[in-house]
């Protein structure tokens, strides 16, 4: 698996619905780009002005909402992953 470094995210896009909630199928050019992402491993953190490290706000497995045209996407052993900075992920999903 990759390890980010300092301060980012590596996550992975959890696939938006193809149906509505009245059961009508979307056509993939009505989809909406999904927001919301599973957190499959973090960085370190980021060191303070005073060198000490701040811990990151989020952890393996959390479901967060991004920003939407946020981060780096990449191919990873065959599967398609965003790199973000901590900054872009907007908060958790509980």
């Amino acid at each position: 698996m990759l390890k980010p470094l300092q301060d980012r995210v590596v996550i992975k896009m959890i696939e938006g619905e193809e149906t509505t909630k009245s059961g009508i199928i979307l056509a993939s050019s009505a989809k909406e780009k999904p927001q919301i992402a599973e957190v499959l491993e973090i960085g370190p953190g980021l060191m303070d002005k005073d060198g000490k490290l701040v811990p990151m706000d989020v952890k393996k497995g959390d479901k967060v909402v991004v920003s939407k045209y946020s981060g780096t996407e990449i191919k990873y052993e065959g599967e398609d992953l965003i790199i973000v900075r901590q900054s872009d992920i907007l908060a958790v999903v509980e």
